[in-house]
């Protein structure tokens, strides 16, 4: 018998510069670098990974920096903004103050199905918010980074819900529960909300229908796709068969090395992925230098020299 989802396991973004996208993720919103990569499918771009102290599933959001990619255009039939969970409506305060302080754009402080949030954007108009985990419960956080700029007691520490802005609610709910197993749990100001599994911030998705704005064009500022996670390998492959069994185009079985997965188009715009919660990051790195060097998997590795010739050097060495 095929299981729930576990919830959130990673959103992958795309950015104009890695360098600013290091700068702003570590220095700013102090989320450790877990793993700096390339693209599995474009070794000519790296892939970074931010999560919390550990790289838990569930606390990662990821980047590529594809060349010569447009700016992208916010818009319908597409994941419009992705959230991160922060302890507690104190943690919000705190964070108001540090955004002032760095000139990080923000909305202000307002409230939700319940919960508290604070929107803001990076340099490149990446639709992002905090979250308090006050009023929560379900899927359980990650582990502040530890050696992170952010006192842990504030520090961001998981993925909270993702946004979908679609043209047809009616169609996104079906797919949602009746193919994927989310749960309709309220709906607030044409705002809809779903959870899957244990539920929670890390386990909802949020979906907002507009027919009134253009259709979104990806590029940087955007975001690729969002993961769910699955326990491991055998559940992947439950997901496999359904989805081949209900003849839903997928990618079929794909090994990305620090998790297994497989990618399901929803839309023309929304991509959603199924990852395991492992292997994960330190497979190939210790804790205390995760995210220092290079990683490659070992299907790479041959081809290391090449990699490190194409791709520029960013410093990512900690004192």
């Amino acid at each position: 018998m095929i299981k729930d989802l576990k919830g959130i396991h990673h959103v992958t973004a795309m950015t104009s510069s890695a360098e600013k996208n290091y700068a702003f993720f570590t220095e700013v919103l102090g989320m450790r670098l877990v793993k700096k990569t390339v693209n599995q499918d474009d070794i000519h771009t790296y892939h970074l990974f931010f999560a919390d102290d550990k790289g838990s599933a569930g606390t990662d959001m990821t980047f590529f920096d594809f060349p010569n990619l447009p700016k992208g255009r916010h818009g319908t039939d597409s994941i419009s903004r992705v959230a991160f969970r922060v302890p507690s409506d104190a943690a919000l305060e705190y964070w108001l103050d540090r955004f002032n302080q760095l000139e990080v754009p923000h909305g202000e402080i307002k409230t939700l199905f319940g919960k508290k949030y604070l929107t803001f954007q990076d340099f490149d108009d990446q639709q992002l918010q905090l979250i308090s985990d006050e009023n929560n419960e379900g899927v359980a956080p990650g582990t502040p980074w530890k050696n992170g700029p952010v006192p842990e007691k504030y520090a961001i520490y998981g993925l909270g819900p993702v946004f979908l802005t679609v043209g047809s609610l009616r169609n996104m709910e079906a797919i949602l529960m009746s193919i994927f197993g989310f749960k309709k749990v309220t709906e607030e100001n044409g705002l809809h909300l779903y959870e899957v599994g244990e539920g929670g911030n890390g386990a909802q998705i949020i979906v907002e229908e507009r027919t009134d704005i253009p259709v979104a064009l990806q590029g940087y500022g955007g975001v690729h796709h969002v993961a769910f996670r699955v326990e491991d390998h055998d559940e992947l492959q439950k997901w496999i068969d359904r989805m081949n069994t209900i003849e839903i185009p997928n990618s079929g079985y794909v090994n990305r090395f620090y998790f297994e997965s497989l990618y399901v188009p929803v839309s023309a715009g929304i991509l959603f992925e199924f990852a395991t919660d492992g292997p994960g990051f330190a497979s190939d790195e210790p804790y205390e230098t995760l995210g220092e060097k290079l990683a490659l998997p070992p299907f790479l590795e041959p081809k290391r020299a090449e990699i490190e010739k194409m791709v520029r050097p960013i410093d990512t060495k900690r004192s």
